[in-house]
């Protein structure tokens, strides 16, 4: 054994409570080189009493490592524990004073999980296992009230530009409600609709009122409710890194210069705040002069934001947030920010703009979730082409699982585009057949998908301001076959829990070949996926024990033989099958 490549720490992503009674534990090893690891645990206390040796499954590989995992109910809540692991004829022990060739006396010297704190555990909302989100730009999803429409407002569907409205509207949402039902969403993620002078929003000047080019405060309680009524959630987008250069406080710094109250608010490097040559001597968000970062440090800034964002859970019943920039913001602001939405809605769902590895802000005392782009990134680059194949793409994926723990792997915000990106089908070369295997990895995946408005019905568009084009409602411009196809995949999540809460692991992702079959599973049904990412029409095999599966989609029976399953696929093309599992 390569005893280098042996990692396991006694917290965070490695040994975690997953409920009140559970804890999980992992371990790393170097790829293909332990055959079976065990985990001895037992209590520190009484350790012969309640000893226990028990195997681990593999659950994970990367291009270097193996990752091992199992779940432990001890009795009292707390044990101590350590590892042996086996290879041909080396057999070693792997606790926290070392690693040795001969097991160490326990309990001395072992990992320890002290106990089980309820309190400490990381819990994000039970529903955000089962949504499907639906992202939608206000200013372009559907005008339902032109008598708010700002001065200039562009005929709807023409060409987007960074500046300029097309009078999109909260009327406009509830007015198509009935489509959202229709499609499968129960959850909407928007946009800022807070007062700003852009078409995007995030560039805030009250957090207080709703842009009029969006409606009324009534509106949005209208809409809430109506939402609510039809079991859909509703999240909105808080912008706490930065204001617009008009809101009032910064105008009183660019006024009154040292002497104004509000010079703490900004991180201001000198006065008069200006911006020349495109820079500005004031932090911003990237180079932006037009948005000044917000010092959150200051008492009286966190105690604005933090009033902004109890407020519109209180008063509008909102589920969520979803945080803009929520990386360039200090911990400390996002702790308290999180007892503060909990304390008023302890089911609220809390999502970080963080476009990497984020496990330091989804530890339980900060985010519920985060923006998946790095899910994104890999799926995107697998379905795309066959030029990363199936073994780099589970590789790549299975170390993405390995960067959180399982519970908040089911509820990471999965996406495969969004307003900050091209649309997915226009990454995918427009080819409808390589959008619909990446949909079916979307919403067969493990986590919390989301939906950009438009991708349903075929809407293309390259980067800002290109994605972010107006919602076609003309029939006859959507593509309806595509509509239904998402329906239809939408249904088969929301119908079948194992989808939403179940395992996932891949079973078969080789060198140099494009076609994978993944899995999800419980104790109830078994759900194997089978996608063929190439131009040609194949045949993949795998080992099936049972003979009971059916086609999920048609409820076609489909039957092996000799132990092996062969299913003929067209060039990129995808089956999902099923089985039920006879409970004992």
């Amino acid at each position: 054994m390569l005893l280098e490549c042996l990692h396991h720490s006694p917290r965070s992503t490695w040994a975690y409570a997953y409920d009140s009674r559970t804890i999980h534990l992992r371990l790393r090893t170097k790829r293909d080189d332990v055959e079976t690891v065990y985990a001895l645990a037992g209590d520190k206390y009484d350790w012969d009493a309640h000893y226990k040796e028990l195997e681990m499954e593999k659950i994970a590989s990367d291009h270097f490592f193996d990752y091992w995992e199992i779940g432990i109910r001890p009795e009292h809540k707390r044990f101590s524990y350590g590892f042996r692991l086996h290879a041909g004829d080396e057999t070693v022990w792997m606790v926290e004073s070392g690693i040795y060739h001969e097991q160490p006396m326990p309990p001395g010297g072992y990992y320890e999980f002290p106990y089980i704190h309820e309190v400490d555990i990381f819990q994000a909302p039970e529903w955000a296992k089962d949504a499907v989100f639906y992202q939608i730009m206000p200013d372009r999803f559907a005008n339902g009230d032109p008598s708010n429409d700002p001065e200039g407002t562009a005929e709807w569907g023409g060409q987007p530009q960074t500046e300029g409205f097309f009078g999109g509207d909260l009327k406009g949402v509830l007015e198509h409600l009935d489509y959202l039902t229709e499609l499968g969403i129960n959850a909407i993620y928007f946009t800022p609709i807070f007062k700003s002078p852009s078409n995007h929003k995030y560039d805030t000047i009250d957090y207080m009122e709703i842009d009029p080019q969006f409606g009324t405060k009534e509106d949005l309680k209208k809409l809430v409710k109506a939402c609510h009524e039809r079991g859909i959630r509703v999240v909105l987008d808080a912008v706490f890194n930065h204001s617009g250069v008009l809101f009032g406080p910064f105008q009183d710094v660019v006024k009154n210069g040292e002497n104004s109250k509000y010079k703490d608010w900004f991180h201001i490097h000198s006065f008069p705040v200006e911006v020349k040559e495109n820079r500005a001597n004031y932090d911003t968000f990237g180079f932006f002069g037009h948005m000044p970062k917000f010092n959150t440090a200051n008492p009286q800034v966190k105690q604005y934001l933090l009033r902004v964002a109890t407020h519109w859970l209180e008063e509008y019943e909102l589920d969520g947030w979803r945080l803009d920039v929520a990386n360039e913001i200090d911990h400390m602001f996002w702790r308290e920010f999180r007892q503060a939405v909990k304390a008023i809605n302890p089911e609220a769902y809390i999502i970080g703009e963080v476009w990497s590895d984020s496990t330091m802000w989804l530890l339980g005392d900060q985010f519920d979730s985060v923006m998946n782009y790095p899910f994104s990134d890999k799926a995107l680059a697998y379905f795309e082409s066959c030029y990363m194949d199936g073994y780099t793409f589970a590789n790549e994926i299975s170390r993405l699982l390995m960067r959180y723990p399982q519970q908040t792997n089911e509820v990471v915000f999965n996406l495969l585009c969004s307003h900050d990106t091209p649309r997915v089908l226009t990454r995918l070369g427009g080819d409808k057949r390589r959008l619909k295997q990446a949909v079916v990895f979307l919403l067969t995946y493990i986590g919390t998908p989301c939906i950009f408005y438009g991708d349903e019905i075929g809407l293309q568009g390259e980067g800002d301001p290109d994605c972010r084009k107006c919602m076609e409602w003309d029939p006859e411009r959507q593509d309806t076959e595509l509509l239904d196809f998402y329906k239809m995949l939408i249904a088969l999540r929301k119908n079948n829990p194992v989808l939403r809460h179940g395992r996932f692991r891949f079973l078969m992702a080789e060198p140099g070949d494009c076609r994978i079959i993944y899995e999800r599973l419980d104790e109830e049904k078994h759900f194997t996926v089978w996608i063929n990412n190439t131009e040609e029409q194949s045949t993949l095999s795998h080992p099936m024990v049972t003979n009971d599966w059916k086609d999920a989609l048609t409820e076609e029976a489909v039957e092996t033989q000799d132990g092996i399953m062969n299913i003929e696929l067209e060039p990129l093309g995808y089956r999902i099958l099923y089985r039920n599992i006879a409970k004992k």
